[in-house]
């Protein structure tokens, strides 16, 4: 690359129980499980018991099915309640995560970057020898830049715009698109992959999962590539 192309830029069950009972619902929320009101089920089992029908008593394999499906129930409970403590604790962590980068410089996949103090930086990953042609849009689509580099293969290459268009003119800060595409030395396509870098200046802890502001763009934890400083 010439002139446009620096060196290394430093690169968030309730089950209601039946009328008249002076027990409240049997709720997994309220922290009261099944086992823990097991003497109310023991009063309904015995007075189901106590109504049976003498000549036609409970079948001992229904009787065996209740229990086998109190205790079912009882533990789907319990793994309901297991199951939204790791997810309230995933979120605690992602937002102790989310907080730490704030000040920071990251690398995130992207293409738009901001032009500030006529400069602009993205990170290209240029899989081998061969030419490489880059078109830069403004906000508005327009093409502003254009022109075609003798690169060589090499990841995380800085390519530093200083604002001026094709044409001489110095554009205006503000948020510009880059497009890479390259040939190989045999003039056969490869897939360029860009990268930009910003500092994180905020992070929306609202969203789930947070989101860190960078540059004015909105990114996960997980689009980060690495932390520069």
């Amino acid at each position: 690359m010439t002139d446009a192309v620096t060196g290394s830029v430093p690169v968030s069950g309730t089950t209601p129980l039946p009328a008249g009972s002076s027990s409240s619902s049997i709720s997994s929320n309220t922290g009261a499980t099944l086992a823990g009101n097991f003497q109310t089920f023991l009063t309904l089992l015995t007075t189901q018991l106590q109504n049976q029908n003498p000549l036609d008593p409970l079948d001992t394999n229904q009787f065996t099915q209740q229990l086998v499906q109190f205790a079912s129930v009882e533990q789907q409970l319990k793994t309901n309640d297991e199951l939204s403590s790791l997810v309230s604790l995933q979120q605690t962590t992602q937002a102790t995560q989310a907080l730490g980068f704030v000040g920071h410089t990251a690398v995130v996949n992207g293409t738009t970057a901001s032009l500030s103090n006529s400069q602009a930086t993205w990170d290209l990953n240029i899989p081998s020898n061969g030419n490489l042609t880059v078109t830069i849009a403004n906000a508005n689509g327009q093409n502003v830049f254009s022109k075609t580099y003798s690169v060589t293969a090499g990841n995380n290459q800085p390519f530093a715009w200083n604002g001026k268009g094709t044409d001489g003119t110095q554009w205006q800060d503000g948020q510009y698109t880059l497009t890479a595409t390259a040939t190989d030395s045999s003039g056969n396509s490869q897939a360029i992959t860009t990268s930009i870098q910003g500092v994180v200046s905020s992070v929306d802890l609202t969203q789930t999962p947070p989101l860190l502001t960078i540059d004015g763009q909105s990114f996960t934890v997980n689009q980060i590539q690495r932390i520069l400083n």
